[in-house]
């Protein structure tokens, strides 16, 4: 896979993933809940994702490049508040525009 190729690949699974919690109302998108999830559920959602792609990451870049570059907070920070950035045309959607349709 060029480089170029898997990025775009990464990105969308990024964007997919941080809107996951904001468009199902299964745990995950998999498990049924008896009850509708709250803001607090929505968010451990959306962190647990930030690491599954973290993890989609360092594997990328662990079979592209055989070691993995050494990061500081800066790029944690950066990278959760882009991930952030992502999620949020799913939270316009189910809080604000959905709500109003009806």
């Amino acid at each position: 896979m060029n480089a170029g190729l898997g990025t775009f690949v990464l990105l969308a699974i990024s964007l997919l993933l941080a809107n996951l919690p904001f468009l199902s109302e299964r745990l995950f998108g998999l498990l049924r809940l008896p009850r509708r999830k709250g803001l607090a559920l929505r968010l451990l959602e959306v962190v647990v994702a930030y690491f599954v792609v973290g993890g989609i990451s360092l594997f990328i870049e662990t079979q592209r490049f055989g070691s993995v570059f050494p990061q500081g907070w800066e790029f944690y920070a950066i990278t959760a508040c882009l991930f952030l950035v992502f999620a949020y045309p799913g939270f316009v959607w189910h809080t604000l525009w959905r709500h109003r349709q009806g």
